[in-house]
C-alpha cells in the first residue's frame, strides 16, 4: 500500500535537490537503441518535467512527512514478555530467556539465547523505538529454530548459539519514537565525573522527525557505543560528533555491550552481529522509480582501522570480506524468494563509505564481528503499519538465508565481489516539507 499524496511543493524541493546533488534515475538506454528506447534519464527533474508517467506516479503517492499513524499491530513492550516466555515454554527450554538489563525507564531488556554451537551470532532490533519490524521477525525467528525439528533447525542449533535481543530500546518503542527516554541530568547522576559538560551531540531535547523531545528529551543510542568495551565516559571526549565514538551513556547501549563481552568471554569472539533497522519509506530501486526498496544491507560501517590514526589496534581482527559474504547470503535468499513474490527481490545496498564507529555494528566491526545492517522500508511516523506481513517476512527470509550459510560452512564459499554488485539504494522520491532540509543536513552520515 502507498503513502499518502504529499504537496507539490515537496515534489520540487526533493527533484531539486536530486539534482543539486547529480543523483541518477533510471538505466541509460543503450547506444544505437531503438527509436523507442526510454530515454537516459540524468536527474529525477528531468523525469518529472518530461512528464515521465512512472515517475510522477511514484513522487506523487510517497511521502516522508511524519504524522500519526496505527503501529497497534506490532510487538509492544508487555507483548513480547508474554510472547517470550511462551516460545521458551513450547521449546521446552531450548530458547532460554534472560533479563540482562533494565532501560532508563525500568523496563526490561530480553535476550532469548538458542543453541549449542561455538559459532555465536547475536542479534538487536528497535534499537531506534520507531523501527519495529525487527522485533517481529526476530520473535517468529526464536519461535521457529527453537520448535522445528526440521533438518535445518537441527543444524541451526549443534552449529551456532543465537543471541537475540529484540526491542532493546523499549521506552522509546512505547513511545513510538526514535530516541529513548533519558535527560542529560540522569547521565550525570550516573556518570558525575560528566556534571558540567556539554550534553553530547546524540541528545535530543528538541523537535525531530515529529516527535517533541522538549519536555521528554532522550539519546540516538545507536551512536553510544565505543570499540573499547570496557570504556568510561570521560568530559574531555564530550560532546562529540557522528563520525567519532560514542560514549556507553546510555543503559540500552551499555546492556548490548555487556552481552557481547560476556558472549566474548564464554566463546573468544562474537562471530556474527546483525543490527535491524528501517529506513526511509520512498527510496526505489536505481533502474525502476515505480520499484520502492523492500530493504537495504550493508556490511560497511567503518573505515579501514588499518588505514585510519588512534585505530591501528583493531586492525589484525577487522574482517570486511567475511561482512561481505553474511549480505551476499541476505541478498541470495531474497532473490530466490523474488520468484514467489517479487517484492522480496527489492533489495539494494545501503550507501557505503560510511565510517561510524560510535554505533553498535561499526564498535563490533572493530572488535572481529562480521557485520549485516538491515534497513526495513519506512519507520512508523511515515508507513505506520502498513505492509508489517511483507516487510517482516522479508527479514525472516534475509536472517533464515545468512543463518543457514554461516551454519552450513558455506557462507565461507561465498565470493565477497558478489557483495559489490548489489545494486545501490536509489533516490528518496517522496521527501517531505519538513524532511527536506533534514535529509539534506544529513547527507554526509546516511546510517538510519
Amino acid at each position: 500500500m502507498r503513502c499518502r499524496t504529499r504537496s507539490t511543493v515537496a515534489v520540487g524541493l526533493v527533484t531539486t535537490a536530486l539534482l543539486a546533488s547529480g543523483t541518477l534515475v533510471g538505466s541509460a538506454a543503450p547506444p544505437g537503441g531503438p527509436a523507442d528506447q526510454p530515454p537516459a534519464w540524468s536527474t529525477a527533474l528531468d523525469r518529472a518535467q518530461a512528464g515521465d508517467e512512472a515517475f510522477v506516479a511514484a513522487t506523487s503517492q510517497c511521502s516522508e512527512t511524519p504524522r500519526e499513524l496505527p503501529v497497534h499491530e506490532f510487538t509492544d513492550h508487555r507483548e513480547l514478555g508474554v510472547e517470550l516466555d511462551r516460545i521458551e515454554r513450547v521449546s521446552d527450554g531450548a530458547v532460554d530467556v534472560e533479563q540482562v538489563g533494565r532501560s532508563n525507564r525500568g523496563r526490561e531488556i530480553w535476550s532469548a539465547r538458542v543453541g549449542t554451537g561455538d559459532t555465536v551470532v547475536l542479534l538487536t532490533s528497535e534499537i531506534h523505538g520507531n523501527e519495529k519490524v525487527g522485533t517481529d521477525a526476530l520473535v517468529d525467528l526464536l519461535e521457529w529454530v527453537g520448535t522445528s525439528g526440521s533438518r535445518k533447525a537441527r543444524q541451526w542449533r549443534e552449529e551456532l548459539t543465537i543471541v537475540a535481543i529484540p526491542k532493546m530500546n523499549p521506552d522509546g518503542a512505547e513511545l513510538d519514537r526514535r530516541g529513548n527516554d533519558q535527560t542529560w541530568a540522569e547521565v550525570t547522576a550516573r556518570h558525575p565525573q560528566l556534571r558540567g559538560s556539554e550534553p553530547s551531540w546524540n541528545y535530543y531535547a528538541r523537535s525531530l522527525q515529529g516527535d517533541d523531545y522538549t519536555q521528554r528529551p532522550g539519546f540516538d543510542t545507536n551512536r553510544d557505543y565505543h570499540p573499547d568495551l570496557s570504556y568510561v565516559p570521560q568530559p574531555e571526549d564530550l560532546p562529540g560528533s557522528s563520525a567519532g565514538t560514542g560514549w556507553y551513556l546510555t543503559p540500552e547501549a551499555s546492556t548490548v555491550r555487556d552481552v557481547y563481552r560476556g558472549l566474548q568471554a564464554e566463546f573468544g569472539e562474537v562471530d556474527t552481529y546483525v543490527d535491524l533497522h528501517h529506513q526511509g519509506a520512498c527510496y526505489v530501486m536505481p533502474d525502476d522509480p515505480d520499484e520502492f526498496v523492500t530493504l537495504s544491507i550493508s556490511g560497511q560501517f567503518v573505515a579501514d582501522p588499518a588505514t585510519k590514526p588512534g585505530y591501528e589496534q583493531y586492525a589484525d581482527d577487522y574482517d570486511l570480506d567475511y561482512s561481505k559474504q553474511l549480505n551476499v547470503a541476505v541478498d541470495r535468499a531474497l532473490q530466490a524468494a523474488a520468484l514467489r513474490r517479487p517484492l522480496f527481490g527489492n533489495v539494494t545496498l545501503y550507501p557505503q563509505g560510511i565510517d561510524l564507529p560510535g554505533t553498535g555494528l561499526g564498535s563490533f566491526a572493530l572488535n572481529g564481528s562480521g557485520t549485516v545492517l538491515f534497513e526495513v522500508r519506512g519507520q512508523t511516523q511515515t508507513l505506520g503499519q502498513q505492509q508489517r506481513a511483507a516487510l517482516t517476512r522479508s527479514v525472516f527470509i534475509g536472517l533464515d538465508g545468512m543463518l543457514t550459510a554461516v551454519a552450513s560452512g558455506a557462507v565461507e564459499q561465498i565470493d565477497p565481489a558478489e557483495y559489490d554488485r548489489i545494486p545501490p539504494r536509489g533516490p528518496n522520491v517522496g521527501v517531505g516539507e519538513e524532511e527536506d532540509a533534514r535529509v539534506l543536513r544529513q547527507a554526509g552520515v546516511p546510517l538510519d
